[in-house]
């Protein structure tokens, strides 16, 4: 299967560079502070200046990039006040929050899930900066095109009790029956679990400022062999939720994440709508 081999992924380490970006262009506060995974993909110096990093042009999906992630982490920080014990990622990436925040991570079983390939480079730069692996955190090698739940399931994953599911920046890369599938399993969960995904929007649903960019990234996501596949509408992803066996779903538009992370900066960064999120519960 293409990209076993032991390297990080391009799209995780942009993200990773875009998160660090955050903190080191934009003024305080900061919606996520997170500079592990710049310490992980350990790029050159000039890393700044990638034409991905161009401050001004990747402004508001930048903001979307860093409000996805603080809502995902807030979301699981409340659902483990509340007693929930499992937190899965799907499609992890360099998500960094085991490392950023091990007095919650540590009071739940965390699985991150990925290719084998990018997660055993992973897996070896959490060696090399000391951070390890501890006995909470699994690190689930899957073939997406295969029976990854069950991997998951032999991993630990318990589905009679509530977990928190998180896909985010995956959706895109699967087909619409891989993304049904995938919701149809989740849904299966203990009452009271929740998924929450992001999806993007087609290209014509997108600010008419935006398109330009997220034409970008669709261009360059075929360029690196792996094709954006899947858009959806607000009521396409809603209504696909529903039918896939959820109780309650829900959609986070960017205005939302706006008012919750953004409504006090003075610099006008603000996330797109062209990747919005989903939350669905069991």
């Amino acid at each position: 299967m293409q990209g076993q081999e032991a390297a990080a992924d391009h799209t995780a380490v942009r993200v990773a560079l875009w998160r660090a970006l955050h903190v080191q262009a934009d003024p305080p506060p900061h919606v996520i502070d997170d500079e592990i995974g710049l310490r992980l993909t350990a790029p050159d110096e000039d890393w700044r200046g990638r034409p991905d990093m161009d401050v001004e042009a990747t402004r508001r999906t930048r903001a979307s990039i860093v409000a996805r992630a603080r809502f995902v982490e807030d979301l699981v920080v409340d659902q483990a006040a509340r007693g929930v014990g499992q937190y899965v990622l799907l499609g992890a990436g360099l998500d960094t929050f085991a490392q950023r925040r091990p007095e919650i991570a540590a009071t739940l079983r965390v699985f991150e899930v990925d290719r084998p390939g990018p997660q055993a480079w992973k897996r070896q730069r959490l060696a090399e900066l000391g951070y390890g692996v501890p006995e909470w955190l699994r690190l689930v090698p899957v073939d997406f095109e295969g029976d990854w739940w069950g991997q998951l399931v032999t991993a630990g994953l318990d589905p009679g009790r509530p977990a928190v599911v998180a896909a985010t920046g995956v959706t895109m890369y699967l087909t619409g029956d891989a993304v049904e599938s995938m919701f149809r399993l989740v849904a299966t969960l203990a009452a009271g679990s929740t998924l929450a995904t992001t999806f993007l929007r087609p290209l014509e649903d997108v600010e008419p400022d935006q398109r330009p960019q997220l034409q970008a990234a669709v261009n360059g996501a075929r360029a690196a062999g792996t094709p954006f596949l899947s858009f959806f509408t607000p009521p396409q992803i809603l209504a696909l939720a529903r039918e896939s066996g959820f109780r309650e779903v829900r959609h986070v538009t960017a205005e939302e994440l706006g008012e919750r992370y953004f409504a006090d900066r003075t610099d006008g960064l603000r996330p797109s709508r062209g990747e919005e999120l989903l939350v669905a519960t069991t």
